[in-house]
């Protein structure tokens, strides 16, 4: 049986991202792009900005449907730049220049007290006519690590050259793209959601 699950994303990249990630789990899941208007979101956490996604494609296209929410939270920054991630470096700029404004931002920052994580938040939500409906769940995954001085690496995106992941040597944008879904915030959000996906979709 295959199982048809709305991402409410246009980016394509990301799309194949989570059917990699869900795939391995769940064979049977198939991970589509969301085609409908895109929400604005005002939510002040990552939780609730991934709900008001999910809402919009659950209700947009009758399927169950996910949204991630997903950032990096620098501690000496207090957080930040969390959920404003995407757009630190303001409306219209690109993931380099949000890297880019990052390391400016902590050039005077010593190697023990740049301590970092990705975070990243997958909202499920059940659209009526479906068994369940009106389910909602939010699975949280934590990557945590350090910022490096200069970007390296050629894979990923984001922030993916400059974080450290705990443990390792490298920048996650070093790393084979199958070891970074094995162990990255969304591999860690995943986990907890597969469960909860399985028996919702099997309803």
């Amino acid at each position: 049986m295959t199982i048809e699950v709305v991402l409410a994303t246009h980016n394509q990249h990301k799309v194949q991202e989570f059917q990699r990630i869900l795939g391995a789990a769940m064979p049977e899941v198939t991970v589509l792009a969301y085609d409908g208007p895109e929400p604005v979101e005002d939510g002040v956490t990552f939780s609730e900005n991934a709900l008001i996604k999910a809402r919009a494609a659950a209700a947009h296209t009758g399927r169950i449907s996910m949204a991630d929410d997903s950032g990096i939270s620098v501690d000496v920054l207090g957080g930040a730049p969390g959920i404003f991630s995407a757009r630190w470096a303001g409306p219209g700029h690109k993931d380099r220049d949000n890297l880019e404004l990052l390391l400016a931002q902590l050039t005077d920052i010593a190697p023990e007290h740049r301590a970092a994580s990705f975070l990243c938040n997958i909202a499920l939500v059940v659209p009526d006519g479906h068994a369940r409906a009106g389910f909602e769940h939010v699975s949280v995954g934590v990557w945590p690590g350090s910022l490096a001085t200069q970007p390296s690496g050629s894979h990923g995106f984001g922030y993916d050259p400059i974080f450290v992941p705990e443990g390792h040597n490298v920048s996650a944008a070093e790393l084979a793209p199958e070891t970074k879904n094995e162990i990255s915030h969304r591999a860690r959000a995943f986990a907890d959601l597969i469960p909860t996906l399985r028996s919702v979709a099997t309803a």
